[in-house]
């Protein structure tokens, strides 16, 4: 997402921004859990991705998704009986996660409330994102 928002026909750098360091995070949780999977004696097995969609009018439906992911992953760690994973679950990632999650429910809010088709709002969203959660 964050190369579709740095295009120079779109031209949103603070949604590039926003973007580029949301996966930069989730490249070290990645990374986080490859680490604990070799240090319980697993292996890990990457796996080809599939090429990510050029448009995203939904945003918010990626976070959800992810949110129900992280709870299944909980759910099987506890029919497993398995607390040492569900510690380093909880105290490794659930804390951030509630916490984006709230951010970006709370930005999807603000654009539904700009709706569509208005490019000063957006470029002011956007300014916003830019400067770190401060209105320009």
């Amino acid at each position: 997402m964050y190369a579709y928002f740095d295009r120079d026909n779109i031209a949103l750098k603070g949604l590039a921004k926003f973007f580029k360091e949301s996966s930069t995070e989730e490249r070290q949780h990645a990374e986080i859990m490859m680490e604990y999977q070799n240090k319980r004696g697993g292996r890990v097995q990457l796996q080809s991705m599939l090429m990510p969609f050029s448009k995203f009018d939904h945003a918010e439906k990626g976070d959800a998704l992810y949110g129900f992911y992280f709870c299944f992953t909980m759910q099987l760690a506890n029919e497993n009986n398995d607390v040492q994973f569900v510690d380093f679950l909880e105290s490794e990632f659930l804390v951030g996660q509630v916490e984006d999650i709230k951010k970006i429910s709370e930005y999807v809010a603000q654009l539904r409330r700009m709706g569509r088709g208005h490019g000063n709002t957006v470029w002011h969203f956007d300014q916003m994102l830019l400067n770190g959660g401060v209105a320009p």
